[in-house]
């Protein structure tokens, strides 16, 4: 599954970087995620002094199309090249021994919940900083840190040292922070914690006879996600 995972990974930034210099970026465009297409359909009122360079306000026409925090998990950078080499071998180096540990398919649930629990941070950090809502973002950062934090949360239970990784984890965490990064710290910390909750789950309902338990805490994780992802359709940040 790490495999399908980062051959998907190259396949789509393939076709980004054809798309960047022959196709206006179309590719790139119709995958990443904008925190607006989480509004509900139509005209909203943005409120006076509430965006940068509209003092009165404004109206902003939003389409919902909330499958995008799924698509943006297969998108990187094409002007930054380490961005998908970074991500990629470190889905590659922990990716691995994780889906070993864990089983495919269990796997594949927890990268794909980290990788909504990164657009997650990014869409509810609406509430707090408006201008974020119109920044479009890229990129399987959210679920690769939330597979670093699995893997923390699954050798802690085997009380194996994870000192080392934690450091990892903070640096890479940390670097989010500097000025000029350009990245995106909000899905790096909302990939952690569903990555981080969702290998708990699993490893507290581990064996054959909480088969049944595990099936529903992690259904219950996912339907928190889905409710989260809805947060702007009860509650706008406008």
């Amino acid at each position: 599954m790490t495999t399908a995972i980062i051959a998907l990974n190259v396949v789509v930034f393939a076709l980004q970087v054809l798309s960047h210099y022959f196709g206006k970026d179309g590719v790139t465009s119709a995958l990443w995620y904008v925190p607006t297409y989480s509004l509900a359909d139509g005209t909203h009122q943005v409120a006076a002094g509430a965006l940068p360079g509209y003092p009165d306000g404004a109206y902003l026409n939003a389409e919902f199309q909330p499958w995008r925090m799924l698509t943006v998990m297969f998108t990187h950078s094409v002007g930054f090249l380490p961005h998908i080499l970074f991500n990629m071998l470190a889905l590659y180096m922990f990716g691995r021994n994780l889906e070993q540990l864990i089983g495919k398919w269990r796997f594949l649930v927890l990268y794909l919940f980290a990788g909504i629990g990164g657009s997650l941070g990014v869409m509810l950090w609406g509430y707090a900083d408006t201008t974020g809502l119109f920044t479009p973002t890229v990129g399987a950062s959210g679920a690769i840190f939330g597979v670093l934090a699995a893997t923390v949360v699954a050798f802690k239970s085997m009380n194996a040292n994870v000192t080392s990784l934690i450091v990892l984890l903070a640096i890479n965490f940390g670097i989010g922070f500097m000025p000029g990064a350009n990245i995106s710290w909000q899905a790096h910390l909302g990939g952690m914690v569903v990555g981080a909750l969702t290998m708990w789950v699993i490893v507290q309902t581990r064996g054959p006879r909480l088969k049944t338990r595990q099936t529903v805490g992690l259904s219950v994780v996912g339907a928190l996600l889905v409710a989260l992802s809805c947060a702007f359709l009860v509650v706008s940040p406008l």
